[in-house]
C-alpha cells in the first residue's frame, strides 16, 4: 500500500511506514562551476556502501552536490 509518499508494509501483524524512494537520472548541478562528473564522483564516494543495493535518489544527488561544494569552500578558505 502507498499512502502520502510512504509505503506501508505489514510485518508480523503490525504496519510499518517506510519512505518510498523514486529513482531519477542525475540532475544538472545548481552550483555554477560544478559539473555532473564532479558530483557523480563525489556521490559514488559518499554512497559507495549503498550503491550496489539501490540507485541514488534526487535527495542523494542534492546532498552529494551540497557536500562537494562545502568541501571545496573549506579547501579554498584554508589556502
Amino acid at each position: 500500500m502507498v499512502e502520502g509518499g510512504y509505503l506501508l508494509r505489514e510485518v508480523e501483524g503490525t504496519c510499518m511506514k517506510t519512505k518510498s524512494h523514486k529513482v531519477v537520472e542525475q540532475p544538472k548541478p545548481f552550483t555554477p562551476g560544478i559539473t555532473r562528473a564532479m558530483v557523480r564522483q563525489h556521490a559514488y564516494v559518499m554512497f559507495r556502501d549503498r550503491l550496489p543495493q539501490r540507485p541514488l535518489t534526487l535527495e542523494d544527488w542534492v546532498l552529494a552536490e551540497k557536500d562537494l561544494v562545502g568541501e571545496l569552500e573549506t579547501e579554498e578558505s584554508s589556502l
